[in-house]
Order: structure tokens, then C-alpha cells, then sequence
């Protein structure tokens, strides 16, 4: 049993997750900034530390791995007091614990445990899909102040033209810059009317190769959707009896949305030879045709299958309920 794991998980949804005998895994929000040095933007995140003096059982990571190992919570406790057990021993070996992408423990000399966090993992679930970035240093200034600097450095002298005695030689100069400037707009106007021709056809072209790739596109919601069953109470008619009423869903395993119904049926009887459930959902509001691996009508089931599917099968899968 791989308790980090587990762990992991729950740093997404909660500040604080105690292991048994052993210490807290706490987080705590951070701000995006910018590191100067290297210009590398850093999205908004949760640094992970280790408190040594939370040990006591909260319930949380007991039951949770319970749940998910199928067990009692009176097992998975005792379980989890012989990892505790372990992790200290081999911290008092002198050897460094790595909790996969949580980070690192070891003992420092004076016994205490010492933390360092792997920050390979950002468990902010509001930055999903955020990454570091690097931006070029923008330049434009310092070229500026270059050309400012030079037209310090180098003298310019305005000289008055002599008036030459030759009127007719001036007349010719006049006349040679209104004919180079006729020759540039009308090539100019060539080239622009050229231009836009061979764009419109670019432009053409590229609509016909979007609209081809979005027949075949597959379309996903990463955003799990994780709702309880609604309970509501009613009145027997003629009596005085209340009784409960449950709205049953269902819950969805969703492998994918289709902008054409034959990709739809294709991928369903893909799935159905290599052994799922699949069904045809419908059609979404935005007309996209929706298939599923499996479905079903108990919350915590189907969650527990959409997490095997993304580690076995793929990661774009989400919930759907209905």
C-alpha cells in the first residue's frame, strides 16, 4: 500500500492531512510571483510542510484509504500504525523518507525530523493547468536609450542650400521625385491587391481544414462533476404520513464527446470489445455527441472508477450526472 498516494490526494481538497503516531502534512496558499533572476512567472500554489506534532487520528486519511482499499476502519488503523512504525524507523536508521511527489524526511542532530518539499506537484486546484513560464526580457527601452546616446555623440549640421543659378535643373529634381513616387504607389496598389488575394485564399483554405478536423475532434471536460442524490420529503395523500423520497441519478464515466454521430458509435464499440460498459449519453448543448465507459448510480462508485480509468485509461476522463 502505497500511503503517499493517498495522501496526495487529499492535499488537493484539504489544508491539513494527519498520519496516525507520525505528524501533519499541512499547506498552505501562495501567490504567483515572478523571480527576477530568470524572468520565471509562477502560477498561484500550495506549499506543502510537516508538523511532527500533530499525531493524533482526525479520521480523515483512516477512512479515506479504507474506502479506497475496501477494508474496516478498524484494519486500515492498525495498518496504518505499522507504516507509521516503519517510517520512523528507518528515519532513526539515518535514511531519507521520499513521499513521492509530497517531498522528503530525515532526522536532523537533534532528532527532529526535517522537511523538504518536492514542489513538483501544485495541489491549488484553482491553478489546474497553470505551468511556470519564462518571458524574454523586453528590449525596447534599452534601445532607445542607445539611439538617444548616439544622436548625443554624432553632430548634425543643417547647411542652407545655395540657391543654384540653374532654375531648370531644380525643376528636373522635382520632377524626378514625383515620378518615383507615382511608380511606388501604383506597385504599391499591385502588391496590396496580390496580397489580399492570395489571403483570402489562405484564409479559405485554412476554414476547410478546421471544419475536417472538428468532424473527427474528441472533445473532453476535465472538471469532475461530484453532486450527492437529493432527498425530499412528501405527504401520503389523505394521511398524515411522511415519507422519504429519493431523486436517483445516474453518474457517468465520460470518454468522449463527438461533433459526428458515426465517431460516437465507433468509439462505443471500440470500448465494447475491449470489455466496458459503454452507452450513448445524448447529445450536450453544444451538439456534441456524448460516450461513456460506465455508468452508474452510486456517487462513491463512480468516482472510485473514474479515478482507475485516469490512471489506467485516460487522463481527460470525467463525471457526468444526469
Amino acid at each position: 500500500m502505497r500511503l503517499e498516494h493517498y495522501i496526495e490526494e487529499l492535499l488537493y481538497r484539504y489544508n491539513c492531512v494527519m498520519v496516525p503516531e507520525f505528524g501533519a502534512f499541512l499547506t498552505q496558499t501562495k501567490s504567483a510571483y515572478i523571480k527576477e533572476a530568470n524572468h520565471t512567472f509562477h502560477p498561484p500554489s500550495k506549499v506543502v510542510s510537516f508538523n511532527e506534532q500533530l499525531k493524533s487520528n482526525d479520521g480523515l486519511l483512516v477512512s479515506y484509504v479504507a474506502d479506497a482499499e475496501k477494508t474496516t476502519y478498524e484494519d486500515m488503523l492498525v495498518q496504518l500504525a505499522e507504516v507509521s512504525k516503519e517510517w520512523k524507523t528507518k528515519l532513526k536508521n539515518g535514511e531519507r523518507l521520499l513521499l513521492g511527489s509530497i517531498g522528503k524526511l530525515w532526522l536532523n542532530k537533534e532528532g527532529k525530523i526535517q522537511f523538504e518539499p518536492a514542489n513538483q506537484e501544485n495541489y491549488l486546484t484553482t491553478s489546474f493547468g497553470l505551468s511556470s513560464c519564462v518571458s524574454p526580457v523586453i528590449t525596447r527601452e534599452q534601445l532607445k536609450e542607445e539611439v538617444v546616446a548616439l544622436e548625443e555623440e554624432i553632430p548634425f549640421i543643417i547647411t542652407p542650400e545655395k540657391r543654384e543659378k540653374n532654375q531648370f535643373r531644380s525643376y528636373l529634381k522635382y520632377a524626378a521625385v514625383v515620378l518615383l513616387g507615382v511608380s511606388i504607389g501604383v506597385s504599391g496598389f499591385k502588391f496590396y491587391k496580390d496580397n489580399s488575394f492570395n489571403t483570402q485564399i489562405a484564409q479559405q483554405t485554412a476554414q476547410k481544414e478546421i471544419s475536417k478536423n472538428i468532424e473527427e475532434a474528441t472533445f473532453f471536460d476535465t472538471t469532475p462533476l461530484e453532486l450527492p442524490p437529493l432527498n425530499l420529503k412528501a405527504r401520503v395523500l389523505g394521511t398524515d404520513e411522511v415519507v422519504e423520497a429519493s431523486s436517483e441519478m445516474t453518474y457517468y464515466i465520460v470518454a468522449g464527446a463527438f461533433k459526428v454521430k458515426e465517431n460516437a458509435d465507433k468509439k462505443i464499440e471500440a470500448l465494447k470489445i475491449r470489455g466496458f460498459n459503454a452507452s450513448y449519453i445524448g447529445v450536450n448543448k453544444f451538439g456534441f455527441h456524448v460516450v461513456s465507459f460506465e455508468n452508474f448510480t452510486d456517487s462513491n462508485d463512480a468516482i472510485n472508477y473514474l479515478r482507475k480509468i485516469k490512471r489506467t485509461e485516460s487522463s481527460d476522463a470525467w463525471l457526468f450526472q444526469q
